[in-house]
């Protein structure tokens, strides 16, 4: 977990780095800007990697798998189905969902709009 955490703030600071440099007795200082590269992913890539991982699970008709589906409404899926499916998303997406937002992705919709925002996706 702090690992984790502080790979996410490291992400999104930039960090000055100074060295002093000696020259023929002068002092020379160089100022390096660590950038905070954005590599987070597009939401075309969220929903394309969603929609794969719920077409393979075996009980879903991958022609009925839209991102706009209902786990249970729309493919028949219960609710441990759907568990199923989050921890599947969670493996694809290298990230941990809390149990009280779990329980809220109830559709490809939820899952995209969710993993696109969380700051650890990948």
């Amino acid at each position: 977990m702090a690992s984790a955490l502080r790979s996410a703030i490291l992400r999104h600071i930039r960090v000055p780095a100074t060295q002093a440099l000696a020259a023929n007795g002068s002092r020379l200082t160089a100022v390096r800007l660590m950038s905070s590269h954005d590599d987070h992913i597009t939401k075309d890539e969220v929903i394309n990697r969603v929609l794969d991982v719920v077409k393979c699970f075996p009980k879903v008709d991958p022609s009925k798998v839209s991102p706009e589906v209902h786990f249970e409404k729309d493919l028949g899926l219960d609710s441990l189905d759907t568990v199923e499916i989050v921890m599947a998303l969670e493996e694809e997406f290298k990230l941990e969902i809390p149990d009280k937002e779990a329980v809220r992705i109830e559709s490809c919709e939820h899952a995209i709009e969710y993993i696109y925002n969380h700051p650890m996706s990948s």
